[in-house]
């Protein structure tokens, strides 16, 4: 299987050779400028790196699985373009079945009328929580009659992959076997239901992610990460809760990162406005934010006694994933892909261990009998 770019500015046809014939779908969006084929599952067998450079109309593209059963291809545009065409070309003596889409430069006017033409799409990832919802189960609450559902986030996943380091390390992979130990260790002690918001190389939407807890009634929800950084030799892991200003420009630079995840999986944002993000922000109950920097503090404490940590450890910022206003939300950086001792560590069977035992006994300490009531 192997994908191909050809043309200039004016014109650039995107191939891609596939094994038989394919139904997908096409569909464009907007700032930034973007063309998404949607596919059944495909196992995407393309040469390491493919994609990463572009030509004519295109910058980028990448490819990956977005959900059960669907496989996208998102090819960044350099600016307005429109689909002229877009086809499969059956297998002719030794060549094989090809998906041809064929684009043409235009104007911001055109593309914006021939988008508001489109029909809605990915109306699941949009859906804002309602308002209403259920009590967070309290520090310190046990079990209270209650089960304490705790929600374990992986980020990332599917068509994008997050993180990458110089050996080719990607996040999603790294924290999705990091979750399922700590999903293990959890599930150990009796006191809890573990779910997971993904449990396979899946592409779940933010929006998608902050639901699921909320539907699951989570007592507290835990979003891992392992992400890099562009400034510095950052090292050592943090927990993140949410706040409308950043505690740091590494807080800021790195919520900023994350929140684009739905826009590298091509997920269309138009219905959710940065209007409808504030309110959201606005609707974070007191309770609720003050439950989750109690659970960071405990977090912390126990991982400098098992692992390295940056200065500072517990920070805050505008995470999207953390924005349920009834769960208790923290983001875990195990550490930082862009620093090789971290990734060292990352990728160890037996660090991940002993990492996932001690975010399990912080989990067990904030719902513990010996915290009778919350610190506010």
């Amino acid at each position: 299987m192997s994908s191909r770019l050809a043309g200039d500015e004016k014109r650039t046809r995107f191939v891609v050779d596939v094994d038989r014939n394919v139904d997908f779908g096409v569909f464009a969006l907007a700032d930034p400028y973007r063309i998404v084929i949607d596919l059944p599952e495909t196992a995407f067998q393309f040469a390491s790196g493919e994609g990463a450079k572009g030509r004519g109309l295109v910058s980028a593209y990448r490819y990956g699985l977005i959900g059960p059963g669907k496989s996208r291809i998102v090819l960044d545009a350099k600016g307005p373009v429109k689909v002229d065409k877009a086809f499969v070309v059956d297998a002719v003596d030794d060549q094989p079945v090809r998906l041809v889409v064929d684009l043409l430069s235009t104007s911001r006017e055109d593309f914006m009328a021939a988008l508001a033409l489109q029909e809605p799409r990915n109306a699941a990832a949009l859906k804002t929580p309602a308002v209403s919802g259920h009590e967070a189960v309290r520090p310190g609450a046990g079990h209270e009659g209650r089960d304490i559902v705790v929600v374990i986030d992986p980020g990332h996943g599917g068509i994008d992959p997050g993180a990458k380091s110089r050996k080719g390390t990607l996040e999603k992979d790294v924290v999705l076997e990091f979750s399922r130990r700590l999903r293990t260790a959890l599930e150990k002690s009796g006191r809890f239901t573990v779910k997971l918001t993904r449990d396979d190389d899946v592409f779940i939407p933010l929006g998608n992610r902050v639901n699921f807890a909320r539907e699951e009634k989570a007592s507290l929800l835990i979003s891992v990460h392992a992400d890099s950084v562009r400034v510095g030799n950052v090292s050592g892991a943090t927990v993140y809760t949410l706040s409308e200003r950043a505690s740091d420009s590494v807080a800021a630079a790195l919520a900023e990162q994350e929140n684009r995840s739905d826009v590298i999986a091509g997920v269309d944002l138009t219905g959710e406005s940065d209007a409808v993000a504030d309110i959201l922000i606005d609707l974070v109950q007191r309770e609720t934010k003050n439950y989750a920097v109690f659970f960071a503090r405990t977090l912390v404490g126990e991982l400098k006694r098992n692992t390295s940590v940056v200065k500072n450890p517990h920070r805050s910022a505008g995470f999207r994933v953390l924005k349920a206003h009834d769960v208790p939300s923290v983001l875990l950086e195990l550490g930082y892909l862009t620093n090789p001792n971290d990734e060292k560590h990352l990728v160890d069977a037996e660090w991940q261990e002993t990492i996932a035992d001690t975010v399990s006994k912080a989990v067990s300490e904030y719902f513990g009998e010996r915290h009778a009531r919350a610190p506010f």
